[in-house]
């Protein structure tokens, strides 16, 4: 179990607890103890200094206003022009480390979403690893902590999917083992909106499981059990012999609306 804490800009307090908890009440387990990505920082930073030592990686003084002025649009938004690799800025302040991308093809095999290709100098450009606030890039964190973890699939979301090559080609230049993937949909709302990040999303109800755990299972594309499971325990100890990762859905998005009906007694509301 991993909590991704380490941007302290965007962490609640208590929003740990709160995951431990509601993992805890829909029957999920883990090994060992709960690893925080707050108290890894050390790590983070031997990783980002071995780049910068081998000359992987350099320092930038660009703002992301100065990126997307100069840089032109790629897949996953707007790629780094290299001004600072070319002309190494003498301007005091913060930096961020960039690594450095050879015109290299990175594929990648998805398990749902099927290959994935990017060349990485024309696709990516040279990516920020440690971020001019002083807070280590998620790119760089979960690919440590994966190989430290002895991680061997990786599990996520389709809007994550575009982030895979990078962290791969993170992986081969750190002398890191590379994980399976598999991106499913994420749950979208009728406006196409995830809804971790809907004004309207409400949060899955710790008091009943059950419910959440076979609207998921749905959404997934697993058959439908034959009735009701009467528990939480029971529902896990029937889905865990006939889930088949071949059923998922290869979308990157999908309505929950449209696999999953809503609760009894919901309605539209009208002005």
């Amino acid at each position: 179990m991993r909590i991704e804490d380490i941007d302290h800009q965007r962490t609640r307090p208590g929003s740990a607890s709160d995951i431990l908890r509601t993992l805890d009440a829909f029957g999920f387990e883990w090994d060992g103890d709960v690893d925080f990505q707050s108290r890894r920082l050390g790590r983070y930073r031997r990783a980002a200094e071995s780049l910068l030592a081998r000359g992987l990686a350099y320092p930038c003084t660009c703002s992301r206003r100065e990126v997307a002025e100069r840089g032109r649009l790629g897949p996953d938004g707007p790629i780094y022009p290299g001004t600072c690799r070319t002309h190494p800025s003498r301007a005091t302040g913060p930096r961020s480390l960039r690594l450095r991308t050879d015109p290299i093809e990175v594929a990648v095999k998805d398990r749902v979403q099927g290959p994935i290709r990017q060349q990485m100098e024309r696709d990516i450009g040279d990516f920020v690893v440690h971020r001019a606030d002083g807070v280590h890039a998620y790119q760089l964190a979960v690919v440590v902590d994966d190989a430290d973890q002895g991680i061997t699939d990786v599990v996520r979301g389709a809007d994550l999917l575009l982030s895979t090559p990078r962290q791969v080609y993170l992986q081969r230049v750190l002398g890191l083992p590379t994980p399976r993937y598999a991106h499913l949909p994420v749950a979208v709302d009728a406006q196409g909106c995830k809804l971790s990040k809907s004004d309207a999303a409400a949060p899955v109800d710790r008091s009943d499981p059950l419910t959440a755990l076979l609207a998921a299972w749905a959404f997934l594309g697993q058959d439908t059990p034959p009735e009701r499971p009467g528990s939480r325990q029971a529902f896990w100890a029937w889905a865990k012999a006939r889930w088949r990762l071949d059923r998922v859905p290869s979308l990157a998005a999908r309505p929950i609306a449209e696999v999953v009906p809503p609760p009894e007694g919901a309605g539209s509301t009208h002005s």
